[in-house]
């Protein structure tokens, strides 16, 4: 579906909106994913043009824009976002904004309208943690546009998160925002850890504390004396959603509370994002499997140089023999010999992510009041 387009001027900051018609982001869509318009707004010191985008034009955004905006996130790619809304989506309404000043695309923000709330696409249960898409150079002017657009639409609050420390949202959103005069609030709620790669394995087990670089090679060593040890890589998007029922299999074999996690609709989404990222030739799937079976799978996402450790599982009768741990290792072994500069383990504290070498970085929930 081509975006829609809403006309509206500006003259000013704080001189309002004037509609050439007037359709409410709040409202219910007559089907599930129906466009609402968006708007075209001018001013003064220029034109911009705020668009709403369907998931198709985004998609093709994303691939055309790619060298102008920054598309640093994984979690708002197209999609992701698309794989969230068929399967997962619950309250509010689909807002996929676009900004433009003459034929330069300045950002897009992915949003839901709920009531007088704004809010990112996507939800903390799947999303590690989110953000705006905008050009280089140029955020505060998108988030200065987006703000008195989305006051002249009747949103209230902007809530956003969770979000990184280094975030658009945080470092440009947050400072402007409370220059401008508004109510802003920005709290810190979990940490993700991440870790630069280096050029070798040798390299990557030289940096790690003695004790953990001894316990690596120990586990290796006991699980090759078990029985015979394969590793496997599925990429493809043919073999991808074939083997995503092995890795939902094993996830529900792994805990308890990975089983009450994967719920059906969950299950839905799992299947949808692999095939969708599998087809844009960013899901990677790895298997560990010992003396034939399928051990421990790991779930990841190769995107802009970093790979992204998003889910694992492992069956339980294997877990004395660190399966889990050692199928995380050998993603990350595959990593750094394919030149990837950075892997990020994602949201959460766990242990074995800081053993493994990871640093945290802090995930905030920021609020904007508009009113």
């Amino acid at each position: 579906m081509a975006a829609s387009h809403l006309t509206r001027i500006m003259r000013g900051k704080g001189a309002g909106w004037r509609d050439t018609q007037a359709p409410d982001p709040r409202r219910g869509s007559e089907e599930p994913g129906c466009q609402h318009g968006g708007g075209n707004l001018e001013r003064t010191c220029g034109t911009y043009k705020v668009s709403e985008e369907s998931f198709e034009s985004l998609a093709s955004l994303w691939r055309e824009a790619h060298k102008t905006l920054r598309w640093s996130c994984l979690f708002v790619l197209p999609p992701w976002l698309q794989a969230w809304w068929t399967t997962l989506r619950s309250g509010g309404n689909p807002y996929r904004l676009s900004v433009r000043r003459g034929n330069d695309l300045v950002g897009i923000a992915p949003l839901l309208i709920d009531g007088e709330q704004a809010r990112f696409m996507g939800d903390r249960d799947v999303c590690d943690y989110l953000d705006f898409i905008v050009a280089p150079g140029r955020e505060d002017e998108f988030f200065r546009i987006l703000l008195e657009h989305l006051r002249g639409v009747g949103v209230a609050l902007l809530d956003l998160g969770p979000v990184r420390v280094d975030s658009s949202v945080m470092t440009r959103l947050v400072p402007m925002a409370r220059e401008l005069g508004y109510e802003v609030t920005a709290h810190p709620e979990d940490v993700s850890l991440e870790m630069p790669l280096p050029a070798t394995w040798d390299a990557f087990l030289l940096a790690l504390s003695g004790k953990e670089r001894h316990e690596i090679r120990r586990k290796l060593r006991r699980l090759g004396e078990v029985g015979p040890v394969t590793y496997r890589l599925v990429e493809g998007r043919n073999e991808v959603e074939r083997e995503i029922e092995t890795f939902l299999i094993l996830f529900a074999m792994n805990r308890t509370d990975k089983a009450v996690f994967m719920t059906a609709p969950m299950a839905s989404f799992f299947r949808s994002l692999a095939g969708a990222m599998a087809a844009e030739g960013i899901m990677r799937l790895f298997f560990l499997h010992l003396d034939g079976i399928a051990a421990a799978t790991v779930m990841c996402f190769d995107y802009n140089a970093t790979v992204y450790l998003y889910n694992n599982a492992y069956d339980d009768q294997f877990r004395a023999l660190s399966v889990g741990l050692l199928c995380k290792v050998f993603s990350i072994r595959d990593s750094i010999e394919r030149g990837r500069r950075t892997y990020d383990f994602l949201k959460g504290g766990e242990t074995y992510k800081y053993r493994l070498g990871g640093t945290p970085v802090r995930l905030y929930r920021c609020g904007v009041a508009l009113r």
